[in-house]
């Protein structure tokens, strides 16, 4: 799984332009459905299983999308102003590389600060192509970058540019492979744009019109020193949200994801976040409103070029996913 988490999270696919990615998700997940398309946002939808009379229509999504960058202007000595592309964190992006979707690299630089412990503002950062001039850039107004790294092994630890949200993709194709029988008439939906505001999982779940809801998706943590005060830590399992900033997870939902957890013996937390939200906001909202969840994986210096998950919370995600997609589901 760390080879399909590596081949993922190093793929190229900022919000808008996830094709390379999901051209790497059909090839894996093209055998274990039994009915895939992609509709007009551009969402994977694989379909597995027929629906049992004790059985419900249930959506899976993880978004296959990452943040990034789009060039604004060039400048006469070939410099290149850009804003962002979902959630930039400008302290995280000075002396960072960035590559273009058309190949081109660049490295990302500040204007002279008059009081050197400021951080920059994203319009006071540029990125520099190597150009002499504007004629020489071969970048355009218009072209979108991405954070330019490889995945790192850390011991349990892996790190990379987007963990947000390749690792819940790689997540859903790891259940795909382990779920040998369930009751249900699932819909795994690898979406688009979530990090610009949810919009794949919008129209996607309006589409299928799910009983119930899953979102799969990374969450911040409260382990790093003086950090953000947060229940969620690295290597204590999968997180089981019960409040985000845009959605409240049904009660019964969360009891579903817990109690099965607890019988099963795969360790777990529970989630509230302050800020942020996932694909489950969307789908609780379509047509007359879904109960949903959430299953998080706990993920340091999220929305930074080097996210840092812990791969038991990985596998822990799989076994209760796998567990909980297994049986009926008895919301009470």
């Amino acid at each position: 799984m760390k080879t399909l988490i590596k081949t993922l999270v190093e793929a190229v696919g900022p919000s808008g332009h996830e094709t390379a990615v999901r051209d790497l998700v059909k090839a894996e997940v093209a055998k274990l459905a039994d009915e895939m398309r992609v509709d007009a946002l551009g969402n994977l939808i694989v379909r597995k299983g027929v629906k049992q009379p004790d059985g419900m229509r249930i959506m899976l999504s993880a978004h296959m999308d990452e943040i990034g960058l789009i060039a604004t202007h060039i400048d006469d000595n070939g410099f290149i102003r850009f804003t962002s592309i979902g959630g930039l964190r400008p302290h995280t992006l000075l002396g960072g590389r960035v590559r273009f979707l058309n190949g081109v690299s660049g490295v990302i630089g500040g204007e002279r600060l008059e009081n050197t412990s400021a951080v920059h503002g994203l319009e006071k950062l540029f990125i520099d192509a190597g150009a002499a001039s504007k004629d020489e850039c071969p970048v355009k107004v218009g072209d979108m970058a991405i954070f330019d790294r490889p995945m790192l092994e850390l011991g349990h630890r892996l790190v990379a540019k987007s963990m947000d949200n390749r690792v819940s993709v790689a997540i859903l194709i790891e259940v795909l492979r382990k779920l040998k029988k369930t009751p249900h008439e699932l819909y795994f939906v690898f979406s688009t744009q979530e990090e610009v505001g949810v919009r794949g999982a919008t129209t996607a779940a309006y589409g299928v019109d799910p009983d119930l809801g899953v979102a799969v998706d990374v969450t911040g943590t409260g382990d790093t020193p003086k950090g953000l005060r947060m229940a969620v830590q690295l290597g204590r399992g999968p997180a089981v949200k019960v409040k985000d900033a845009g959605m409240l997870s049904d009660p019964r939902v969360v009891r579903w994801m817990t109690g099965t957890a607890e019988e099963s013996k795969i360790p777990y937390q529970l989630e509230i976040l302050e800020g942020g939200s996932t694909d489950a906001r969307a789908i609780q909202l379509t047509r007359a409103g879904v109960p949903v969840g959430c299953v998080s994986i706990p993920c340091r210096y999220i929305h930074s070029p080097s996210e840092m998950v812990d791969f038991k919370d990985v596998q822990n995600a799989v076994a209760l996913l796998v567990k909980l997609l297994s049986k009926p589901v008895k919301l009470d």
